[in-house]
């Protein structure tokens, strides 16, 4: 049960910033919110190799999504990045693969 909630601890940065996407319409404006959500975060708890997994994360779902607008699998209403798609959404994936490590350092 410990696993669990520190689990849930972890990912919700993730859940808080899915929630804003309704409420802030401004791609550029979120983008910064998600910034300065991920610097704080970092600021009071930094593990090895966070920023490794975040740029990696960055760059692997900003090329797979791109490849899945590309073929017709995700189509996207809000696309400020390169015509493509918000953003926001690379830089929160990012941030997941940093909660994902997280978990499965918690699951060993």
């Amino acid at each position: 049960m410990n696993r669990i909630l520190k689990i849930l601890i972890e990912a919700s940065p993730i859940i808080i910033m899915i929630a804003l996407i309704p409420f802030v319409k401004n791609d550029y404006l979120l983008t910064g919110v998600y910034a300065i959500i991920i610097t704080l975060l970092f600021i009071f708890r930094y593990e090895k190799k966070d920023y490794f997994f975040l740029i990696f994360g960055f760059i692997m779902m900003l090329v797979f999504e791109s490849f899945f607008v590309s073929v017709g699998v995700e189509t996207f209403n809000r696309n400020s990045l390169f015509g493509v798609m918000p953003i926001w959404l690379p830089i929160l994936w990012a941030y997941a693969f940093v909660a994902i490590k997280r978990g499965i350092r918690i699951l060993k």
